[in-house]
């Protein structure tokens, strides 16, 4: 029924067709009270024999086995697709080489003022800068020492392994995060030894 709406099919129409069938001996039919079930008639059928059956086994063997290969060729293809819309357009390529070419004539323009002798940092400047990176890398040294002196008072009678208390609090050290007062201290000891000099 869900069939014959589905299609658009006249109760009518399906019932003359299945009618006209039968009449001509192509399917067959039982009834049941006022139902008709239609059958196909079995004897219409070619039942295939033992050897029929192996070679429709084998072609479907064949057949699943060209599908593996027609899908692993598929999966290939699809990949190199893949790579080859990852790379670069020429056009991109021609972009990406006029910017690198820029940067290039920048830094040989850089690099020929400095070996010229031209400042490029005036003095007040550089020592502005080198003054307020002092100025912070002190900061820096008096907050390490306070946190020190404050963690040290905390446990000092503390039954707890240190470095799982410290993991439970969250706190990470400067080594932990692979960085020291002697990876920043060279700028202040130079400008120390400029000072002495004087």
């Amino acid at each position: 029924m869900q069939t014959m709406i589905k299609y658009n099919l006249k109760k009518t129409a399906v019932q003359k067709a299945l009618d006209t069938l039968s009449d001509n001996g192509q399917i067959s039919f039982k009834e049941y009270g006022k139902q008709k079930i239609y059958l196909a008639r079995q004897d219409k059928f070619k039942i295939p024999n033992k050897e029929e059956l192996d070679q429709m086994k084998e072609d479907i063997r064949n057949l699943q086995d060209a599908l593996g290969i027609q899908k692993k060729a598929i999966t290939e293809v699809e990949a190199e697709i893949k790579a080859l819309q990852s790379n670069l357009t020429l056009e991109e390529i021609r972009t990406k080489e006029a910017e690198l070419l820029s940067e290039v004539d920048e830094m040989g323009s850089k690099l020929s003022k400095l070996l010229s002798g031209v400042v490029l940092v005036k003095p007040e400047d550089k020592k502005l800068i080198e003054g307020t990176y002092i100025e912070k890398i002190n900061h820096w040294k008096r907050r390490k020492r306070m946190f020190k002196e404050l963690w040290d008072a905390i446990t000092e009678n503390s039954p707890k392994d240190l470095k799982e208390f410290k993991e439970e609090l969250g706190l990470e050290y400067d080594e932990d995060i692979g960085v020291s007062f002697q990876m920043y201290g060279e700028l202040d000891n130079h400008s120390k030894k400029r000072k002495i000099a004087r």
